[in-house]
């Protein structure tokens, strides 16, 4: 045997002792996808309920799903030594994160009279006084309201969502990701940026801005309504 054989033996020999190592040391859950659930809640392999979450959008890495929108079961984190490793100018090119906590955790109640945005919302636009569930008066039940999206009149609060003119996604997309907290959740709760509407065309809107979609009337009002929004706070 020649010098040239015995070195492509050994290379090769090398080569399979490599293939071999590589897959004795390979992760079990590598060929496993992160699983986003219907909540938007990213699941890593061998974490507590990977396994129940049954519908959900698989994606390759951590970071593919929360820069989808997602994010972390509660009490878990990114550490290093918990994520694939992603170089710093991977890490750059990540968008920021959006987490709807980010803007509050849901309606505020400022002045502390049990009436929270939403109720006080529903106070402040019927056409005509309200009624409450019970005797405390603290969340509406029923009422008169003219939607702006149909023109329709809903009279069942229940029948009713809150809908931020600027999603709170759109607004962190287009700057808010940079504002404090305090300011977030100032915007979250302005009255300028919320209209009782139905539920079934909140969620058909989304967390897009008017030019995907606008409601079936008062398109020009919804606008310039948006607009007056983005400006307020300076929004890109």
């Amino acid at each position: 045997m020649d010098n040239c054989e015995r070195h492509s033996m050994q290379l090769m020999k090398t080569l399979l002792t490599s293939v071999i190592l590589l897959c004795l040391f390979q992760p079990a859950w590598a060929d496993q996808p992160v699983k986003k659930s219907k909540s938007s809640i990213c699941h890593r392999p061998n974490t507590e309920f990977y396994s129940r979450t049954k519908n959900f959008t698989a994606y390759e890495t951590i970071e593919a799903c929360l820069a989808s929108g997602g994010r972390l079961p509660k009490g878990q984190s990114l550490s290093p030594s918990k994520s694939p490793s992603v170089s710093s100018k991977s890490k750059e090119l990540l968008p920021s994160v959006y987490d709807r906590d980010h803007f509050g955790y849901g309606w505020n109640d400022d002045d502390k009279d049990c009436q929270n945005t939403r109720h006080e919302l529903l106070i402040s636009s019927s056409t005509i006084p309200v009624t409450f569930k019970d005797s405390k008066k603290c969340k509406v039940a029923r009422g008169r309201w003219i939607s702006m999206f149909t023109g329709d009149i809903i009279t069942d609060a229940s029948k009713l969502q809150i809908d931020h003119v600027v999603p709170l996604k759109w607004a962190w997309i287009h700057g808010a990701n940079s504002w404090t907290r305090a300011k977030r959740v100032e915007f979250a709760n302005d009255p300028i940026n919320i209209i009782a509407v139905e539920g079934v065309l909140n969620g058909s809107k989304s967390d897009r801005g008017p030019d995907e979609w606008l409601p079936p009337k008062n398109q020009e009002q919804y606008k310039a309504r948006f607009q007056r929004v983005v400006l307020k706070y300076g929004l890109k």
